[in-house]
């Protein structure tokens, strides 16, 4: 799988698009990509979802789960056990190599191109050049009023900006 959210969420599984479903289940996996490798609380979810009213939001949410590991591993057999989006903890993890995020390949490849600077500016350039070539849109487009997002938008926003002047530095 392919994970984007440097524009519109989108999920790829072998450069066909997957369909991950209505506007809160992508949400949801919005919120577990931008906190990839990590225990969310399930408490979290339906506060960052559902912010003015959770009450009863616990049943959609395991819909939502269920939906999104079908989504995810269309291999996997029903009630077979989830490897990619595992419960933990009171909360949910979605295990992913960062390497299959766009933002994540953007960030890495920024920092080579920053270690490339004063050595080999051509290089550099063509590390940031890749980099930036992996931006689509607003990140989190489909998200940007969403609180959960707000604090990685203007992260990816801020190394987006550093990016631009260090290619043109480079």
């Amino acid at each position: 799988m392919e994970y984007q959210i440097l524009g519109p969420l989108e999920v790829f599984d072998r450069d066909e698009s997957v369909d991950i479903g209505p506007r809160q289940q992508r949400a949801l996996l919005a919120l577990l990509l931008v906190n990839a490798n990590r225990v969310v609380s399930t408490g979290r979810i339906l506060e960052e979802l559902w912010p003015n009213d959770i009450t009863g939001k616990e049943r959609t949410l395991w819909v939502y789960i269920s939906r999104l590991r079908t989504a995810l591993e269309p291999e996997r057999k029903a009630h077979a056990k989830s490897t990619v989006l595992v419960t933990r903890d009171h909360g949910y993890t979605l295990l992913v190599d960062p390497d299959a995020i766009d933002f994540h390949r953007f960030a890495e490849g920024v920092e080579r191109g920053r270690s490339l600077l004063l050595d080999d500016p051509l290089a550099a350039a063509k590390e940031l050049r890749e980099a930036l070539a992996l931006w689509r849109g607003e990140p989190l487009e489909d998200f940007a009023y969403e609180s959960f997002a707000q604090t990685e938008i203007n992260r990816l926003q801020e190394l987006l900006v550093a990016a631009m002047e260090d290619r043109i530095d480079a």
